[in-house]
């Protein structure tokens, strides 16, 4: 979808255009739009060789993985995803991926 402003620039003064210009989304002119991008594969994006980086969350007893938070082909979002879930689970086992290597892990003392 595009956004598209209801306003013309010369319908007001410059200064006042910010304050008072209005948005609606309109649909894209179709598929030869030049900036819709080219559609995808119809492959899934589960264990894909262009999305590397993993971001995996253990259960308790360390032993498996409970729940994959974030998937990437990009190493500095997948260390971004990674801190966050440090934070939002600070007691939790949680590890950062690429591939079957682990870059990072945190390790919480255990109580």
């Amino acid at each position: 979808m595009n956004i598209r402003s209801d306003l013309h620039h010369a319908d007001l003064p410059l200064g006042h255009l910010a304050a008072t210009a209005r948005y609606r989304f309109v649909p894209d002119e179709g598929p030869g739009d030049p900036a819709r991008p080219p559609p995808r594969s119809g492959l899934s994006t589960v264990g894909r060789e262009d999305l590397p980086y993993k971001v995996e969350l253990w259960d308790e007893s360390r032993t498996s993985v409970e729940q994959v938070l974030a998937v990437t082909a990009n190493g500095s979002i997948g260390y971004a995803a990674y801190y966050a879930a440090t934070r939002e689970f600070p007691d939790r086992y949680v590890t950062f991926r690429h591939k079957n290597r682990i870059v990072s892990r945190s390790n919480p003392p255990r109580h």
